[in-house]
């Protein structure tokens, strides 16, 4: 079984069945065990009819008391070795499924690390957690069919020559029945990919839309959006259930048919024997090892079925890893050195042009095209963007992200100690120690820490915790408010203190008082260095030293905060558009911030004692 530091391979994603065959392939050895395991498991299940009918005919019948003896011993050897048999292809068909997850567990996540930011572009976090979650089991379950599935087209073939020994006629009526059987299910089969993979869609969908129902739950509410969220995600649901029900309905008939066919066909079989020996054509223990050989085909036969089904479903769910396993990250094509002095950044598509040194804000009717224009200059887009007089896309990446930080208001945040949130690793090299070797009070007092939590106006976030920077967080600091969340995640971004800022939306949460404090820090913090901000907020606009207003994507006018108001009416539009719409929910999350100010100051009062 693959270890948890091996490398899991280079998977092939040329398709679900080339991946499902590569899973195979990369454990040959236990996978022919597992056959050879379920092959001889089944030829001696087979065995066992033929061992009842010569104790029946050699030592029952004629009275044979030593011949009796003798194939009953053999009969219960071949049993007790049977049973050994199923412990170990048990064993290895359990190794060989939890390989091929582990192993595509691996290969999920390293694609998952290689894609990096470019993940949440291409792809929807509830896509990822449904591959996680379900597909993985899903694709490990369908490799049973190198076990039993072999071990099945085996016996069956076993018991054919054992029949065309006792009636040529009930070895063709076995022989052509069973491959009947199997293609009557065939195309029960094919309507089940198509249900499974509606069905993992739909899933992938509606977890994403948990996600987006858990982190924003509180803001639907103060915005009275909670209801009509809530019925969006109740008619998706609907549909998921709906959709489950049709997978359910093909399911259950594959596998009624898989174990009701079978059994009929042992029925016909059965009574055609009876018949050939009331004619006197095969004796009384041909008859009963007849009996058994059919007996036996039914687990074949179910096992032929069920593998089928394993099969579809794990081609449906093969086929969505190996289009993860598709994305690309940025393609990193760049050669050349980023300038060795501030320089201009410059988007060409937009018309922006960021002046180093300088808080630059960019302010559009519609928000997304702002966030678009530090995508292309963050690099995490393809664009044309110029870095001085050089492409950006020239530029090695490694280079570009050591100097340009894009901070999204909604960037993750692993679960960890407070201080691992803002500073998740060390910093500078050398004699510099890692800010998580550092006691609570040295790493309070720490220059850095203490003055990126002051510019982000975050103090009193880490005063309210009872351990301070050393208090345990949970995933996507879940423990804290919108507005706290967002404030350590402009904490961590001034902390890497990186040439270039492009932040997103970096004061959107925060009520009206804590926004006004965070805008006349952000200037003095990144004193001499370029900063760039989407907002449409007055209060950090105010201390911008450049605003760029996008209309349609395209800077329509630069100036000051109050140049604009008086020069461009449909600036003015969309800032007091803005004002007016954050009114009611400022003076509500202000006094929310308020009653949380308040509970963290008696909670240190508390701990002071």
């Amino acid at each position: 079984m693959i270890d948890a530091y091996e490398d899991p391979g280079t998977p092939d994603h040329r398709g679900g069945a080339r991946y499902l065959w590569w899973l195979v392939m990369r454990q040959p050895g236990r996978c022919a065990a597992g056959a050879m395991f379920g092959s001889v498991w089944m030829v001696l299940l087979a065995a066992t009819p033929y061992l009842m009918s010569r104790a029946i005919d050699d030592g029952l019948e004629p009275g044979d008391m030593s011949a009796l003896v003798l194939w009953s011993g053999a009969l219960f050897a071949v049993g007790a070795f049977n049973a050994w048999l199923s412990i170990m292809r048990h064993r290895t068909m359990t190794r060989v499924r939890m390989d091929a997850n582990f192993r595509t567990v691996k290969v999920v996540v390293g694609q998952a690390v290689r894609l990096g930011s470019a993940l949440s572009r291409q792809m929807g976090a509830g896509e990822v957690v449904t591959i996680g979650v379900g597909d993985v089991q899903t694709i490990s379950q369908s490799l049973t069919v190198v076990g039993p599935g072999v071990g099945a087209v085996v016996a069956y073939l076993v018991v054919a020559l054992l029949l065309i020994s006792v009636s040529p006629l009930l070895a063709a009526v076995v022989l052509l029945g069973i491959p009947v059987l199997v293609l009557l299910v065939g195309p029960l089969l094919g309507r089940l990919q198509g249900s499974e993979a509606e069905y993992r869609e739909r899933q992938g969908v509606l977890t994403a839309r948990i996600g987006d129902l858990a982190g924003g739950l509180r803001v639907l509410a103060g915005l009275g959006g909670k209801d009509l969220i809530s019925d969006a995600f109740r008619r998706d649901s609907g549909r998921l259930r709906e959709q489950g029900y049709r997978v359910g309905a093909v399911t259950s008939w594959v596998q009624a048919l898989g174990i009701g066919l079978p059994t009929l066909f042992l029925a016909v079989v059965t009574w055609l024997a009876a018949r050939l020996a009331a004619q006197g054509h095969i004796t009384v223990g041909e008859l009963v090892s007849v009996y058994g050989y059919v007996a036996v085909l039914v687990g074949p036969v179910s096992f032929w079925v069920e593998c089928g089904y394993q099969i579809s479903r794990g081609l449906v769910c093969a086929r969505r890893v190996v289009r993860f396993l598709r994305l690309e990250p940025v393609p990193d094509t760049g050669t050349r050195d980023a300038p060795s002095e501030p320089s201009v950044l410059y988007d060409p598509e937009s018309g922006v042009r960021i002046r180093p040194g300088r808080l630059t804000a960019l302010v559009a009717e519609h928000p997304a095209d702002a966030t678009a224009v530090l995508d292309r200059l963050a690099r995490y887009a393809p664009s044309n963007a110029m870095w001085g007089d050089t492409r950006l896309d020239d530029i090695a990446l490694a280079q570009v992200r050591a100097r340009i930080l894009l901070a999204d208001h909604e960037a993750d945040l692993f679960a960890g100690t407070l201080q691992e949130m803002i500073a998740p690793s060390p910093r500078g090299a050398g004699n510099h120690a890692s800010h998580r070797d550092e006691p609570a009070d040295a790493a309070r007092h720490n220059p850095a820490t203490r003055k990126a939590l002051h510019a982000a106006a975050a103090e009193d976030i880490v005063q309210a915790l009872p351990e301070g920077l050393n208090s345990p967080m949970t995933a996507q600091a879940r423990n804290l408010s919108g507005g706290q969340r967002q404030r350590v995640r402009l904490a961590r971004a001034l902390l890497a203190d990186p040439e270039i800022l492009l932040a997103v939306e970096p004061t959107s949460a925060l009520d009206a008082h804590t926004e006004a404090t965070v805008a006349s820090r952000l200037g003095a913090a990144r004193q001499g260095r370029t900063t760039v901000v989407t907002t449409t907020s007055p209060l950090v606009l105010d201390h911008a030293d450049t605003v760029r207003f996008l209309k349609d994507g395209k800077v329509a006018a630069t100036g000051t905060h109050h140049e604009l108001l008086e020069s461009t009416p449909d600036y003015r539009a969309v800032v007091a558009r803005d004002t007016e719409a954050g009114d009611t929910e400022a003076r509500e999350t202000k006094a929310r911030d308020t009653e949380e100010r308040a509970m963290g100051a008696q909670a240190t009062e508390e701990a002071l004692g």
